[in-house]
């Protein structure tokens, strides 16, 4: 008889803090090039991976997908820029933290900053989705309720002006 070992494998991405958002990735074999460096390419699905976990949070307990078309919209992405900092190899773990950057009338920016535990940055990527109807497949306003959700993940307010007066 052939007895089961346990495995103590974790998940090699997940949530680690809300309130700022931060998403923890471990580096796979596959992730990486025969040198064992993260193809540049994987960094674009660590990105979308990223935005798939904060649109849950923004959706608060719903499916994304089926929140969104609740609103009358779907998010497609409209840009992605990205700069690099460092490599990664396997086994490396790091954090995706990200907020929300800009928000205009159809779209919205998320800042989105890699960098491993001891603080040597990664990279750094901007992601843009857009708000497109669902049924028309034309660019749509922000509805309301996601505006609200956006809203708590923006970085807060400072002033030019704050601290004492002179």
């Amino acid at each position: 008889m052939i007895e089961a070992i346990p495995l103590n494998i974790a998940s090699y991405e997940y949530v680690v803090s809300r309130s700022p958002f931060v998403v923890r990735r471990k580096v796979r074999w596959s992730d990486c090039d025969p040198a064992g460096v993260v193809f540049t390419g994987k960094f674009v699905e660590y990105v979308l991976n990223f935005a798939s976990l904060f649109y849950a949070e923004l959706a608060q307990g719903a499916k994304p997908m089926e929140w969104l078309h609740s609103l009358g919209v779907v998010m497609p992405v409209k840009g992605m820029e990205f700069e690099f900092h460092g490599a990664l190899w396997p086994e490396d773990e790091f954090d995706l933290s990200g907020h929300v950057l800009e928000i205009r009338e159809h779209s919205f920016d998320i800042a989105i900053e890699g960098a491993q535990a001891d603080g040597r940055r990664v990279m750094s990527a901007r992601f843009s989705p857009i708000c497109i109807r669902s049924d028309a497949r034309v660019r749509a306003p922000i509805p309301p309720q996601l505006l609200q959700a956006l809203e708590r993940f923006r970085p807060p307010k400072t002033s030019l002006n704050s601290g004492s007066p002179l």
